[in-house]
């Protein structure tokens, strides 16, 4: 008699840990399990130092900023990139309209601002920022790296494109014209050392 309590009250619990589980695996993901553009793809991997497609982009010329996982890889639903910083820099002042963007530091010191309220991460370190939050960071150290990652993908592999291939810095005009057609909008300058 005991055993069969037990089980219907274990089913029960399975049965609501698997709705959990479903409705929240992914961010922003519909809780009906779809087949992605990733599950017709054959796994791969991505030595470490090297990009996706072994074109490395460089992040104001000379930061390496390495696309590790494709939006074209996912169908637009999760991009990865490593970025090895060499200078004490950081993007403008910026908000992403369409994607959460989550960075773990693998090497050194940063500041990131997000909204008003301002952090120091190390390495180890993870930060989540949501779409719609303005937000910039700035390396503290000598040489940093992170890993970072947008869900929704969105198109930033074509934004980091086509800001690179400026032969000169761009106007903060240029650089905000550049971020609205990928979807993010440049609302300041980044953040300077003190």
């Amino acid at each position: 008699m005991q055993r069969r309590k037990f089980l219907a009250i274990s089913s029960g619990a399975v049965s609501t840990a698997a709705t959990t589980v479903t409705s929240t695996a992914t961010l922003g993901a519909s809780a009906t399990p779809t087949k992605s553009a990733l599950s017709a793809k054959k796994p791969f991997a991505v030595k470490a130092g090297q990009d996706r497609f072994n074109q490395p982009i460089l992040y104001q010329g000379v930061n390496p900023n390495l696309v590790k996982i494709s939006a074209k890889d996912t169908g637009d639903q999760l991009a990865v990139f490593e970025y090895e910083g060499f200078a004490k820099i950081g993007p403008p002042l910026h908000m992403h309209l369409h994607q959460d963007e989550i960075f773990y530091v693998v090497e050194g010191k940063f500041l990131f601002q997000v909204g008003k309220e301002k952090q120091t991460l190390i390495a180890g370190d993870t930060i989540f920022l949501p779409r719609n939050i303005p937000h910039t960071w700035l390396q503290l150290s000598e040489k940093g790296k992170l890993i970072y990652l947008l869900q929704p993908a969105g198109n930033l592999e074509d934004f980091f494109k086509q800001m690179n291939a400026f032969k000169r810095p761009p106007t903060f005009a240029e650089e905000q014209q550049v971020s609205r057609e990928h979807g993010v909008e440049t609302l300041g300058p980044p953040l300077k050392m003190e």
